[in-house]
């Protein structure tokens, strides 16, 4: 793409324009995802015991036949935002699309691709894997943004970037225009241009995203994307960036000395990573997850030398669970020493899933959902070390729930293990959108040692329900996204947002996280509404009084009070005033309603409605 299109696609990310765009979007794509069909193409197969709603290719079916399986299911996904049908595509080891017909998959809600190699080289797309802008207004033709392109998950694989029979704008491109609760790991992109944003609609092209893991990848296009986090990578080079862009252990990541012009925090390597369990075939045909090992201050791929460092289990060793199984049934088969694979669905959790064994490993594929009945607590891990969740969303239900997913227990024993963290991967949180939902924490973490990799924790700014900004403010409740009690906690790419007191609460000592992106709530009614005490507001981020040790990279706080536009938050960020607790490379953002009056503990200017869009910046918290 041209400077002069980069420049332009930049300009054009100003959040007054942006939100003002989404939430008339909304009701239209309310109306549409409500609506969303069903799959019109046959079930997949069952395969294995991976459950009907997965469908595993083999490099000898015809091109035409797995093509035509993925449009039917993007088809039919692609506005079904809200919806409840869940989809996994596995590719055996081999090379699919040639040539002459290339294998171009389109991605659509609550929709994982994934290569079953050992290695990301090991099945070959030649062709392309993409999401596009949802086009929102004039029968699908306007007000084109990739704001809502949630929920999908692409990994273990190479593309060999092919558009043949594509239009000139795409052909060279691999376009991946998503926002958050998106994963992309292991990936291996071998020509052309990966694109995180779908310059070919008409505007306004918005993007808020998003993570890259573990991937070794050509010439990226940024675009229009608000916040990005790639850690552990290898990029042959990266343009543009519009508030905050992190990397973390990335060889060919850009500079961040002139920051925040361009807005780039780069880190050499990473303080913690554990790379997401993937399912892999080996040369016997037998299913196995290989669980990677934890690794402290890394950089690039974990697969540049062969298998990734880590651990296989046989798949015989899990419980492969499917919707309608119970929770008794599952905690028997956890008890007995099984791991949990939960294939694709929704499974209403009416008591505690129970993780009480070091080490057990709990894997989602194609976005299990597990939604809170009667007031549950859906998932709950013992204070032992290694325990890895991974691929789950968790939803909270229409009663009050204490927690949706708790690691240890408050005032435990804590026996962790620094060499193997309890770990956390592409594991996302919803109150309310689909349904009603209440919860006062939706994550808290006691134990020690725990690594969050890639979350999204979400109180919905919408949704099916049809709530005014006041009755959803009333009904869908969630006082905080986040509280870490634990010590030695960290983070990598926590995303939380619109909560109704602070979005996350950082209790323990030591705690690193390596991007924050946070959005105040939408829906306060009023200034009475909003405040702690005498405070204006609760701040998005806020570390424990007491904390004397604490680390921030990347981090922004937004606002956008739609509901009542004259509503203040005094601070972003509150943290305690000692030189043990840094923040390296915050803001706040206004995105045309409401006011932030401070970056941090009073300094920093407002983000008020004279910088609609222009992040008010603190380099570093306290100053040097």
């Amino acid at each position: 793409m041209s400077m002069t299109i980069m420049r332009h696609a930049r300009r054009e990310s100003a959040p007054a324009r942006l939100r003002r765009v989404f939430v008339l979007g909304l009701a239209l794509a309310a109306a549409t995802t409500a609506a969303a069909p069903a799959v019109s193409a046959d079930p997949p197969r069952r395969t294995q015991d991976l459950g009907v709603n997965v469908k595993v290719f083999d490099p000898s079916m015809p091109v035409a036949e797995i093509q035509a399986a993925l449009d039917a299911t993007h088809a039919a996904q692609v506005d079904n935002e809200m919806g409840a049908q869940r989809y996994a595509y596995l590719f055996k080891p081999g090379r699919y699309g040639t040539a002459e017909q290339p294998l171009q998959i389109k991605v659509g809600y609550y929709t994982e691709i994934a290569g079953l190699g050992a290695s990301p080289t090991d099945v070959v797309i030649n062709g392309k894997v993409e999401v596009y802008n949802r086009c929102l207004a004039d029968g699908g033709t306007g007000n084109c943004l990739a704001l809502v392109n949630f929920w999908r998950t692409l990994g273990n694989l190479t593309i060999n970037i092919d558009g043949a029979g594509q239009d000139g704008c795409r052909s060279g491109a691999n376009f991946w225009a998503v926002s958050q609760a998106v994963s992309l790991r292991r990936l291996n992109v071998t020509s052309g241009t990966f694109t995180l944003m779908d310059y070919c609609t008409a505007g306004p092209q918005y993007a808020s995203g998003g993570f890259i893991a573990d991937s070794r990848l050509p010439s990226v296009v940024n675009g229009s994307q608000q916040q990005w986090l790639t850690r552990n990578s290898e990029l042959g080079s990266w343009s543009n960036g519009v508030w905050n862009q992190v990397f973390s252990g990335v060889a060919g990541a850009p500079d961040d000395a002139a920051f925040p012009n361009p807005p780039y925090t780069t880190l050499d390597t990473t303080p913690l990573s554990r790379e997401k369990p993937y399912l892999f075939v080996d040369d016997k045909g037998r299913y196995n997850v290989r669980v990677p090992a934890a690794k402290r201050n890394t950089s690039g791929v974990s697969w540049a030398n062969g298998l990734t460092p880590g651990r296989t289990i046989p798949l015989s060793e899990f419980f492969v669970a499917k919707p309608g199984d119970s929770v008794r049934d599952i905690n028997n088969q956890l008890a007995r020493g099984k791991h949990l694979l939960f294939t694709p669905g929704v499974y209403d959790i009416a008591r505690s899933i129970e993780v009480k064994r070091p080490d057990t490993v709990v894997l989602g594929l194609g976005h299990a959902t597990l939604t809170a009945v009667n007031g549950s607590v859906p998932l709950d891990v013992a204070d032992v070390p290694g325990v890895v969740i991974a691929g789950v969303t968790i939803d909270a239900g229409a009663e009050l729930s204490p927690v949706l997913l708790r690691v240890g227990k408050k005032h435990g024993h804590r026996p962790a293990d620094p060499a193997d963290p309890t770990t956390l991967s592409d594991v996302y949180f919803r109150v309310g959108g689909p349904h009603v939902g209440k919860v006062d924490t939706a994550l808290e973490v006691n134990s020690d040692h725990v690594l969050i990799d890639h979350t999204w924790v979400w109180r919905a700014d919408h949704g099916v329900e049809g709530f005014t900004d006041t009755q959803r403010w009333n009904t869908n409740t969630g006082l905080t996204g986040v509280v870490v009690n634990g010590d030695d906690v960290t983070a990598t790419g926590l995303f939380v947002e619109h909560f109704q007191r602070h979005n996350t609460v950082w209790n323990g000592e030591r705690g690193t996280v390596v991007l924050y992106q946070n959005e105040l709530p939408y829906d306060p009614p009023t200034q009475a509404d909003w405040m702690k005490g005498d405070v204006e507001g609760w701040a998005g981020y806020k570390v424990g009084d007491h904390v004397r040790k604490h680390t921030l990279h990347g981090a922004g706080v937004y606002v956008f009070n739609q509901n009542n536009p004259q509503i203040h938050t005094e601070n972003g960020f509150e943290v305690p005033e000692t030189p043990g607790v840094k923040l390296h490379h915050i803001m706040t953002v206004n995105l045309s309603a409401g006011v932030i009056d401070h970056v941090v503990n009073g300094v920093g200017g407002p983000a008020d409605l004279t910088n609609v869009g222009a992040p008010v910046y603190v380099a570093e918290y306290p100053a040097p």
